[in-house]
């Protein structure tokens, strides 16, 4: 049996010319490319970008699609980008915040971006107002001063199916003001019914969604999401055509419904997306009945028939002995926190934490995130432009 292990060792050492530079190759790759990205990402400045609105916007969300679809940057790059420079892809952050029942609209990105993000913005919304910030995250510590529960949230079926849209709310269509549902209506509540001491941070990270290989820094091809969206629709289609010998059934109004949604998703720029919310409270004002609140914002965008939103990790644990002294919570509460503040999600240091991305159109995004229209949001603390602005008349003399 010694003799075995021996001549194995022989064998390994003779063939080392041939598994060792591979296995090095492996191991150094995914350092290296971390190494380069980090040091590329801190020498990026960042701003966020708060959105001030009017009292009243009677624009179809589809307007927000247009200004998301400007968004879908892929970043090219070549093979010196990314391997000697450790250039990324941008992301961005939309964020909706509650400070003491303030509701703010935030968009957080790369200096860089904030050009395109101003004019785009403008040209869909001309009466809104932007302005650079400072960031509200800072001053929130994970100790004993502050009281928090965080999580992420992640999508109830596969990637391919969307949640349920503007489109599928109607707002698309001219309507009464008064007759308008809005699924945003139910965040910004809540978001406004905090009290003073008591925050609420919504953090919507994206990224455009794209094929990848050596170029983008893989070792292995990976293909885009709408793969994933017309095997699924080859799937359903198949459950009418069962083939030879068999009697297909007719669809039903849900099935039918899931294939327009499936085939409209297609023709709309994708993200990978990550969703975090967090509750967070000073001393005394944290109060554990407003979690539920927190869980439930993005009920209303659920639909049997297609998708919606689950609750992913969170950081509390279900029973005492799971947590020892709170040691658990507390790390992961850190890391949380620091992921948030850093906006990091798609790159290190926290690439991917706590969830895998899942995958949000335009339109999606445009849903539970925009300049939320007329009179059908009347939370009294919702931040707003007190007047409304207007160019002087064109014959005023000179």
């Amino acid at each position: 049996m010694f003799d075995i292990f021996l001549d194995a060792l022989a064998l390994l050492y003779k063939t080392s010319f041939v598994w060792l530079p591979v296995l090095l190759v492996f191991s150094f790759f995914p350092v290296w490319l971390r190494y380069v990205r980090q040091s590329f990402i801190s020498k990026q400045k960042k701003v966020l970008l708060e959105i001030k609105m009017p009292k009243e916007i009677i624009k179809s969300p589809l307007a927000m699609e247009i200004f998301l679809s400007a968004l879908y940057q892929k970043g090219s790059a070549t093979y010196i980008d990314t391997y000697i420079t450790g250039k990324v892809p941008p992301w961005f952050s939309l964020e909706l915040v509650s400070l003491g029942g303030e509701v703010h609209f935030y968009i957080w990105t790369f200096q860089k971006f904030r050009g395109m993000i101003e004019h785009q913005l403008y040209a869909q919304y001309p009466n809104i107002e932007l302005y650079e910030v400072e960031d509200y995250t800072p001053h929130v510590s994970n100790s004993s001063k502050w009281g928090m529960w965080i999580t992420n949230f992640r999508l109830a079926k596969a990637d391919a199916y969307p949640i349920k849209t503007y489109i599928d709310y109607g707002l698309d269509k001219d309507q009464e003001e008064e007759s308008k549902i809005d699924p945003m209506t139910a965040v910004l509540e809540y978001l406004g019914s905090l009290k003073k001491g008591e925050q609420c941070w919504i953090q919507i990270l994206i990224q455009a969604n794209r094929d990848e290989w050596l170029k983008e820094g893989r070792l292995f091809k990976k293909d885009d999401w709408k793969l994933g969206v017309k095997t699924e629709i080859k799937n359903i289609l198949e459950e009418f055509s069962p083939g030879e010998g068999k009697f297909p059934r007719p669809q039903t109004k849900g099935e039918q419904d899931a294939i327009v949604a499936l085939e409209r998703s297609l023709s709309k720029p994708a993200f990978d997306t990550a969703i975090r919310g967090a509750y967070i409270a000073e001393g005394d004002a944290f109060n554990a009945d407003n979690i539920p609140g927190l869980i439930g914002t993005f009920r209303q965008y659920g639909s049997n028939t297609l998708n919606g939103f689950k609750l992913g990790n969170f950081t509390d644990f279900d029973y005492p002995w799971q947590d020892f002294r709170r040691m658990r919570r507390n790390a992961i509460e850190r890391q949380y926190l620091e992921a948030y503040k850093l906006r990091s999600f798609h790159q290190e240091p926290y690439k991917y934490f706590q969830q895998k991305p899942f995958i949000l159109t335009t339109e999606e995004l445009a849903t539970i995130f925009r300049p939320v229209s007329g009179i059908a949001v009347q939370t009294p603390t919702f931040v707003r432009i007190p007047s409304k602005k207007a160019e002087p008349p064109a014959n005023l003399p000179i």
